[in-house]
């Protein structure tokens, strides 16, 4: 059995879904004369230290208690640190097993599981000298993706097979397999083959202030039959480091010291990629996780970088897209332009060393750059089978979406709004999830993927009454493409709003030259030769070659720079050797995880009759399957449910579908504490805290409205907030994390109440868009022997309207505006804002909405009363990618 994959995991309901397989790959073989294959958790058996293990699962440690300080001392503390822990006169009168480093390592070693050997090769430019000796730390690629392939923690979360998958008509795009390049790839092999994809990382880092500030290149590498969601989180332990490349100081002119060091770059992928591109060839029987044996092959689908590095993997020189034709002087074309060849690039080199010697450095990077190449002449990717820059350089959000933000359209804006655009970050409502700036965003220089969301989120209804319309519509024109390249699934209409998302933004960005907002060093610029903006042309192209783009962004590499070098090295020696001491950490690590799970797995007794140490293909319910997990506590909890707690990693999303309170069509799910917030508060009290005049006439309204009768004595139970959880619109068997939805009284920090804002499924009164003022659920005075209507039994909620500024989105900006909604009551001095009450479960959405300003704010508008104090707000469609797709559905109907 197969899992099944993600964007076939649907409700039954859903029956517009339909998918093709690839008919001849991902086979699986027995081969004569040869013993069944294992994989890395079955071959642990075979260790020689095995016989002692059957009667001390922890051997060579004297049991868990042993075991479990060897292994918190190696993961936590440097070489010199153990020792003095070990020197303790507490710790040696508990007469340890192990009383120095040195004894302690050589237990770890005794175990099994080690992965790939790491190897230290001394490498040398020909002609050319370095400072120090150039020393390459690495591992066999081809055997790190073996490993890695029969890990059977991913057995539930694999693919091997392309498929074409159809919404109603259209080709959905999603994860690598789904797209055409998987499909084609699979055409040109063998029957029954079954396709590896390469996926690699790489980026500059410092790793030492200490030693003369070392820079080197580490490099990371997966597979792509890992599924996307799981692959992408650092925790989950789906990245294999694979090198550690240098970046050595060549004895040289400076003007060839960056040429050298990528042609270096490209020696050691060469050196570590090598018999990955043997098997990409000919191909290398491998153990999947479910150990069988299938005929695989490496062929390289995504190497994630930035635009710098890009440009050198593709070995152009910076004035050339790295994957299309275009040259600077089009970058800021609007039309699109062909694709960059990677074998025309080859050959254009070849040529070149032909008539000029590549040592000669002066004149063969001079004749290479009428060429537009970099000078590297022996390109890593040159004899990879179907490796072309122009397809494995894929999107990457981090650097081409959100840095282009911040680099370019965020200061475009900066120069409109001035101060103001700090003072419009201070002012919004505080959301539970978002992020507030409440220093404003004028100082940062820095920012996470996350924080550069979050600008986005909110900039484009700031810029109403700052900004003339024009310069609008290209802003929101930039951000509608950001956020539809983030889909994690696209079809063909999807695409083609991403398109004329990037058309309206050239359309429009006249505007923003006319307001002198893009500058340089000289003044105002008169033009768009923006890199990335020219990368964007191929965004479209690249959905259909290799799927959806968030399973390529860079934030996966930033982190893994940090957990695999920054921290690694605050627990080495700080010697000369230090990045093979980090070599052997990452081993040891590697080790201690596997081995730690083995000792889990093997103990179990809770299923008689199966191999543990097979992570079994289990079809669990849609929904309970779908929350995003840790594959290792999921195997855990399924072969020895009581040692999940001793899983270290991410936790399921909390799932309020089995236990709260669900909407009509069960897809909803909302969650309020046991017990309440404020217990027993009559009509009066609730009117005066809450300050909600109208509260008891909208009460009698509702029960009215639902065929009831108000017990003669009521009290109310009072909560602060509830949560609200969904679906994906994506995915509709994922269940999202749930969102917080507040309504709290008046305080001195919020004069008016903190109040959220919601989207309701019922026109109430005319209305989808309201303020959520109390959440209450009626009681009766204990003893009393009558029973509330069912109808009022249920938590409520009192509700101020918004109503929607007709007819229809506002041009500029694409959204709705609301105004709040008032009554005038003969028996009330003036008027109040129009509210009534509603079930609980009539909510669809957590929304937020964002004030109309018209001008400069004053000083009394904050983030405490800025959602009070506004006649009109814009419903915020960018606030999420959920709701993006959700408010543009609402908004079509």
């Amino acid at each position: 059995m197969l899992p099944v994959p993600q964007a076939l995991q649907r409700p039954p309901e859903q029956t517009n879904l339909s998918a093709k397989y690839h008919p001849t790959s991902g086979y699986h073989y027995l081969l004569p004369d040869q013993p069944p294959p294992k994989n890395i958790f079955q071959e642990m058996l075979d260790h020689p230290l095995q016989q002692a293990r059957e009667t001390n699962l922890w051997y060579p440690f004297d049991g868990l208690g042993k075991w479990s300080l060897a292994k918190f001392l190696v993961e936590n503390l440097s070489q010199m640190q153990i020792n003095k822990f070990l020197k303790l006169d507490w710790v040696c009168l508990k007469r340890p097993q192990f009383k120095l480093k040195d004894e302690l390592f050589y237990y770890m070693q005794q175990l099994p599981g080690r992965g790939p050997k790491w190897q230290c090769t001394k490498l040398k430019l020909k002609g050319y000298d370095s400072e120090q000796p150039i020393h390459l730390i690495w591992r066999d690629g081809l055997e790190v993706m073996k490993q890695l392939f029969a890990n059977p923690v991913y057995a539930n979360h694999m693919c091997y097979d392309p498929h074409y998958i159809y919404q109603d008509q259209e080709h959905q795009f999603g994860e690598f397999w789904t797209s055409n390049n998987a499909w084609e790839i699979q055409d040109q092999l063998p029957e029954g083959a079954t396709i590896v994809p390469i996926i690699a990382t790489s980026d500059k880092t410092p790793v030492t202030r200490h030693t003369g500030g070392l820079e080197m290149h580490p490099l990371f590498l997966t597979i792509g039959n890992i599924q996307a969601d799981v692959r992408m989180k650092v925790t989950l332990h789906a990245w294999r480091c694979t090198a550690f490349m240098p970046i050595p100081t060549f004895i040289i002119n400076s003007d060839f010291q960056t040429l050298l060091q990528s042609c270096l770059w490209h020696k050691c992928m060469d050196l570590v990629c090598s018999n990955l591109k043997v098997a990409a060839h000919v191909g290398k029987y491998m153990v999947d996780p479910s150990a069988r044996l299938r005929y695989c092959f490496t062929l390289l689908i995504s190497h994630i970088a930035d635009l710098p590095k890009q440009l050198m993997i593709a070995c152009v020189t910076k004035n050339l897209s790295p994957v299309t034709t275009a040259t600077q002087k089009e970058f800021g074309a609007e039309t699109p332009h062909p694709p960059r060849n990677g074998t025309e690039t080859y050959v254009l080199i070849q040529s070149l060393c032909d008539r000029v010697d590549p040592r000669d450095l002066i004149t063969f990077l001079r004749e290479a750059k009428k060429l537009h190449l970099s000078g590297v002449h022996l390109p890593f990717w040159r004899n990879w089978r179907n490796c072309n820059p122009a397809k494995f350089l894929t999107p990457e959000i981090l650097h081409a979406l959100h840095k282009f933000f911040f680099d370019h359209v965020l200061k475009w804006i900066k120069q409109i709004m001035g101060h103001e655009l700090d003072v419009c970050f201070k002012s919004h409502h505080k959301c539970t999830g978002m992020r507030h700036f409440s220093g404003g965003v004028s100082h940062v220089n820095q920012m996470t993927g996350q924080e550069h969301r979050n600008i986005q989120r909110t900039i484009v209804p700031m810029l109403w009454g700052a900004a003339i319309p024009g310069f609008i519509r290209a802003v929101r024109a930039m951000i509608d493409f950001i956020s539809l390249a983030q889909n994690p699934l696209h079809t063909e209409s999807s695409i083609a709003s991403m398109a004329q998302a990037l058309q309206d933004f050239h359309l429009n960005k006249q505007a923003i030259l006319d307001a002198e907002a893009r500058q340089g060093k000289g003044g105002a610029k008169d033009d768009f030769f923006i890199p990335k903006l020219e990368l964007m042309q191929s965004f479209t192209c690249a959905v259909f070659n290799v799927g959806s783009f968030l399973q390529w962004t860079a934030d996966i590499s930033e982190h893994l720079l940090i957990t695999h070098c920054k921290h690694l090295f605050e627990r080495t020696s700080h010697q000369r050797d230090f990045i093979l001491q980090i070599a052997r950490i990452l081993n040891r690590e590697e080790t201690i995880r596997l081995f730690d799970l083995y000792t889990l797995l093997y103990s179990s007794t809770s299923m008689p009759g199966q191999d543990p140490l097979i992570n079994a293909v289990i079809m669990e319910d849609n929904e309970v399957a779908s929350t995003e997990t840790d594959p290792t506590l999921a195997w855990v909890s399924n072969v020895n449910p009581a040692a999940q707690l001793c899983v270290q990693g991410p936790r399921p999303v909390c799932n309020h579908f089995l236990k709260g309170i669900l909407s009509d069509n069960a897809r909803i799910a909302f969650n309020v504490t046991v017990k309440a917030d404020r217990n027993r508060l009559d009509v009066s009290q609730l009117q005066s805290s809450y300050n909600l005049p109208d509260f008891a006439h909208a009460l009698h309204l509702y029960a009215t409205r639902s065929g009831c009768t108000l017990p003669g004595q009521l009290s109310f139970d009072i909560w602060l907030k509830f949560r609200i959880q969904l679906h994906s619109m994506f995915h509709p068997c994922r269940v999202m994390p749930s969102q917080q939805i507040h309504a709290e009284p008046p305080s001195s920090t919020f004069p008016r109440g903190n109040c959220d804002a919601m989207l309701s499924t019922q026109r109430v009164n005319g209305s989808y868009v309201a303020q959520v003022r109390a959440i209450f659920q009626l009681t009766l005075p204990r003893g009393s022997h009558v029973q509330v209507p069912g109808c009022l039994s249920q938590v409520l909620l009192y509700i101020q309207h918004f109503d929607f500024v007709v007819p229809g989105p506002e041009p500029s900006t694409g959204m709705w505006k609301v105004r709040q909604s008032y009554n005038q009551y003969p028996s009330q001095e003036g008027v109040i804002r129009r509210g009534s009450i509603i079930p609980l479960t009539d909510i669809t959405h957590a929304v937020e909405i964002i004030p109309v300003y018209q001008g400069p704010l004053g000083k009394e508008v904050n983030s405490g009363n800025s959602l009070e104090v506004f006649d009109d707000y814009f419903l915020n469609n960018f606030t999420d990618k959920e709701l993006y797709h959700s408010v543009s559905v609402i908004s079509d109907n």
